[in-house]
């Protein structure tokens, strides 16, 4: 059973749906540079108003701090949401109030209008009750579509939920149900892919990750800084020094539970990360102290696919190397490609998430091929760590209260 109400259990006909949706998407000169959340929010939209519902869209966009920033209106995003839905989209130039409460009351029943940028509002990022109070006034019942915001208990996420009859909206279910596939009840073995520049940024994920997978798979600069906790001598390459005691903890705690963890035994170097036209590779334990390891080398790659071929379920987040740079992706691009391939035969089942492994995925060509690619950052990142994200908790709640 669900742990939370989703859409097959609302009857919207001739209702005001309030529906919370990331618009915070990438603008270049005015205009929506990647409409992917945009595009990932028209089925939760389309059902709403093929049942005869109004919808009013909530959202954040920017940091303005509860001021009103002309430059962070919503109101260009409204109308590149109606692009992507095939239909007109209002505006309303405030998310309560007589403004937002005329624009809903003019709104025809299957159609859709777009609130104004609930961060104009200080009261949104301090979960303000009458914010929430006001903006629930607004609608019959509340849809929570934005996972990527799930890990911030605000106004239009959290404290909203305890005035109105809430469900998660058919983005947000599917990102729970393919989360919860990966880590919660997963098909063994199951692997983590953890990469990226510092072990800083992901050591409470790194923690929680060896007591949920079988094989923990450590890239990017963070692999640096086990492999010089190991004893390694690694040159100039990317390392945090001051970190290996927790490497140390971490490798000890993977032990202790079982996970094994898999880091290169050789490397792609260069002298400077934009300089792959005089890279070469070395064993991890010959690195020049001139030069710095950007990428897995072909040995370390080798290995890790044959790993991965007893694997039945991966999490990824985070790159093997600087995939930015030629030729310092081949090994992120050579692992996405196996995924992707394990995948489409029914032999994977393959969740990815976070901002750089996205894009890599993308400049693999194989974005579309993975079981689910979560375009969430922060939210999927706390969900790594294992921690309670409130949006999720208050649906969780909510339902409690049906």
């Amino acid at each position: 059973m669900a742990r939370f109400l989703t859409l097959k259990d609302a009857d919207v006909n001739g209702k005001t749906v309030l529906v919370r949706a990331d618009l915070n998407v990438p603008m270049a000169d005015g205009m929506v540079s990647d409409a992917t959340r945009l595009e990932r929010l028209v089925p939760t939209l389309q059902h709403l108003t093929q049942r005869g519902a109004k919808v009013a869209v909530l959202s954040h966009f920017g940091r303005p701090k509860g001021k009103v920033v002309p430059e962070m209106s919503l109101e260009p995003v409204a109308g590149a949401l109606g692009d992507v839905l095939g239909a007109t989209v209002q505006f309303a130039s405030d998310c309560i109030g007589t403004e937002a409460q005329t624009a809903i009351d003019f709104l025809p029943a299957g159609h859709v209008l777009v609130l104004e940028n609930t961060r104009f509002h200080a009261g949104e990022e301090a979960n303000d009750p009458a914010l929430a109070e006001g903006m629930a006034a607004l609608g019959d019942l509340y849809v929570n579509d934005a996972f990527s915001a799930a890990h911030r208990a605000h106004a239009s996420t959290e404290g909203i939920t305890h005035h109105l009859p809430a469900y998660a909206g058919l983005a947000m279910e599917a990102e729970l149900t393919n989360l919860s596939a990966a880590l919660d009840a997963p098909q063994r073995p199951v692997a983590a892919i953890v990469g990226g520049a510092k072990v800083s940024t992901k050591i409470d994920v790194l923690q929680h990750l060896v007591t949920k997978v079988d094989l923990l798979i450590i890239g990017g600069g963070m692999a640096n800084t086990f492999l010089l906790a190991a004893g390694y001598d690694l040159g100039k390459s990317m390392v945090e020094a001051d970190l290996t005691e927790t490497a140390k903890e971490i490798l000890a705690a993977a032990q202790k539970a079982g996970c094994s963890v898999f880091l290169p035994e050789d490397g792609n170097v260069a002298e400077s990360i934009d300089g792959g036209d005089d890279s070469f590779i070395v064993t991890i334990d010959a690195v020049p102290e001139t030069h710095m390891i950007l990428d897995y080398g072909p040995l370390a790659t080798e290995s890790l696919l044959e790993r991965m071929a007893e694997v039945k379920t991966v999490v990824w987040n985070g790159p093997l190397g600087a995939f930015e740079f030629d030729p310092f992706g081949t090994a992120t691009f050579t692992l996405a490609g196996y995924i992707a391939t394990a995948t489409k035969k029914g032999a994977l089942v393959s969740v990815a998430g976070g901002g750089d492994t996205v894009a890599a995925l993308a400049r693999a060509g194989v974005e579309d091929d993975l079981t689910y690619v979560s375009t969430a950052g922060g939210a999927f990142l706390e969900w790594m760590e294992g921690k309670t994200l409130p949006g999720v908790k208050a649906l969780e709640v909510a339902k409690d209260r049906e």
